[in-house]
């Protein structure tokens, strides 16, 4: 680090990743010389603690960002859209967690394991985007792998934890639950007809933050539908791929809301053009920075959200040749979507600027 501390601003304070943000600012002793704690004004007031100490959240406002140096953003896209301009143009580098500068030419997009040269890049607006968690936890697979065999296509399948949309889901998941496992009357004696018949009083619950029921279901749907029939999150992925590791790799997601509370799972389907097979895989992908290789199926041994939770590191195990391919390769990543996926990443990259660029 060039200087003793920064001030830092962590914009959406009072939400799950910024909480995960102050936490691993602290965890990892960030050279903090003053943190500024914003939210919106129904948050104004309250107190959050940061190295022993209760600071105070303060409303967010256009003049927030005197003399802050580092802003941490992570308040949904219409703020961002608003307050990281003001923020960049007081002199503050902003690392927005939103999608909303991600394809922008002018804005790095950066996994610090990945492609970390591209920090560089921030100059031009001050503004520096968070890739979306999904994205985040796939290309830190993939990114040993392409530089070994090149990587032509990726198809991949998302489980992502409900902990993704908000703690509005998490408490509507948990309700829903509730209702419904003390409701459904049902043994192992039973017949299967009377689950299905407790069961279908559920199918028109009522919901607040999904379109249906997200308690013991899964939902191919995140985001909104766009007008090739992919979600948004889906060509998230997609877009934020090309731009960090290869505009030439071909990708196709599909992304599925699943009830686990922390965590994203995803199957990744991996053709490249010279050939890795999964011994060699396994060798690269545990000497790769932020990876953790799980890879044990005779012992029960593979990656779940229950280890990645809490977890700096993204999981990667039941590595195994695609046989209906020359050169291909499947794996599954598990990574806690809150912390590597937000808060840490972001993290990550605020180090690296104040060590090699402020």
């Amino acid at each position: 680090m060039k200087k003793d501390g920064y001030k830092v601003a962590v914009v959406g304070a009072t939400g799950a990743v910024g909480n995960m943000m102050i936490n691993v600012l602290e965890r990892r002793s960030f050279p903090v010389k003053e943190i500024v704690l914003l939210a919106s004004g129904r948050s104004a007031g309250k107190t959050l603690k940061f190295k022993g100490t209760d600071h105070p959240v303060r409303e967010l406002t256009d003049e927030s960002f005197d003399g802050v140096e580092i802003g941490l953003f992570s308040a949904g896209g219409s703020i961002s859209a608003k307050f990281a301009p003001i923020a960049a143009q007081a002199g503050c580098v902003v690392i927005d967690n939103t999608a909303h500068f991600r394809m922008e030419p002018d804005v790095p997009l950066v996994v610090p394991e990945v492609n970390p040269q591209a920090i560089s890049g921030y100059t031009k607006r001050n503004i520096i985007a968070n890739p979306n968690c999904s994205t985040i936890q796939m290309v830190l697979a993939l990114k040993p792998l392409h530089d070994e065999g090149t990587i032509k296509r990726v198809v991949v399948s998302t489980y992502q934890a409900v902990s993704g949309t908000g703690k509005d889901a998490l408490e509507e998941m948990l309700v829903q639950a509730r209702e419904m496992a003390s409701s459904i009357q049902w043994t192992k004696d039973d017949g299967l007809d009377k689950l299905w018949s407790g069961l279908s009083s559920f199918r028109t619950m009522e919901t607040n933050v999904y379109p249906h029921r997200i308690a013991f279901e899964c939902l191919p749907h995140i985001d909104v539908f766009l007008e090739n029939r992919y979600t948004k999150e889906e060509m998230k992925m997609v877009w934020e791929t090309q731009k960090i590791l290869d505009p030439a790799i071909g990708v196709t997601s599909t992304t599925v809301r699943v009830p686990t509370f922390f965590g994203h799972s995803e199957s990744i389907n991996i053709e490249t053009e010279k050939k890795i097979t999964p011994e060699r895989a396994r060798e690269l992908l545990s000497q790769a920075p932020g990876l953790k290789v799980f890879d044990e199926p005779a012992k029960n041994r593979y990656p779940l959200t229950a280890l990645a939770a809490g977890e700096d590191f993204t999981l990667v195990g039941r590595i195994r040749e695609d046989e209906s391919i020359a050169n291909g390769l499947n794996l599954w990543v598990v990574s806690d979507n809150i912390l590597k996926g937000a808060a840490l990443n972001a993290v990550q990259i605020a180090e690296i600027l104040a060590d090699q660029y402020l």
